[in-house]
């Protein structure tokens, strides 16, 4: 039997932190599954999802916990099976837009109101080519329950797109 550990990883970026992870993990014969890593304002940060054989699942726990004296915080949790709908729907939202505050505010808002989780959301800011300001672009990919309808969460999203000042794509993602 095998244990499924979620990580969560922070502390000034420098190089080896993914290699001492990686260390301990296949030590404790962990496969490393999937991962989200950055470097956000020069901190190092990631989730990271590990299957390891229990009977090392507390000893990889240990030793990963050990990298805080190097100054890398780490959180480990124990990932439980989530109940899954199985007539529910993965959709993929796409927004752009001039950069103002309350833009993820407002539209998790109508996501939760709406019973619709977020199962992976990518958020950047950049320098906008043409209109000189900043730009506000995000991507989410959505589990979405079978009783929302599509058509109706997309007009949902372009009323309040509209006032927002973004625009907004829903689509079935790419690939599905």
């Amino acid at each position: 039997m095998t244990t499924s550990l979620i990580l969560n990883v922070i502390g000034p970026d420098r190089p080896g932190l993914v290699n001492a992870i990686a260390d301990r993990a296949s030590a404790a014969g962990a496969n490393w599954l999937e991962s989200r890593l950055a470097n956000l304002a020069g901190q190092f940060a990631g989730i990271i999802h590990l299957q390891v054989p229990d009977e090392n699942a507390d000893t990889l726990t240990q030793t990963l916990h050990a990298l805080e004296t190097h100054g890398l915080r780490v959180t480990v949790t124990r990932a439980q099976s989530a109940a899954t709908d199985p007539a529910a729907r993965t959709l993929q939202l796409d927004l752009v837009g001039q950069d103002h505050p309350g833009i993820v505010k407002e539209i998790s808002h109508v996501l939760f109101s709406r019973g619709i989780s977020i199962d992976e959301l990518a958020t950047e800011c950049v320098e906008g080519s043409m209109s000189g300001g900043t730009l506000f672009r995000a991507t989410a990919r959505l589990h979405v329950p079978a009783s929302v309808s599509t058509e109706s969460l997309r007009e949902t999203l372009e009323s309040l797109a509209d006032d927002l000042m973004v625009d907004v794509e829903l689509d079935s993602p790419a690939g599905a």
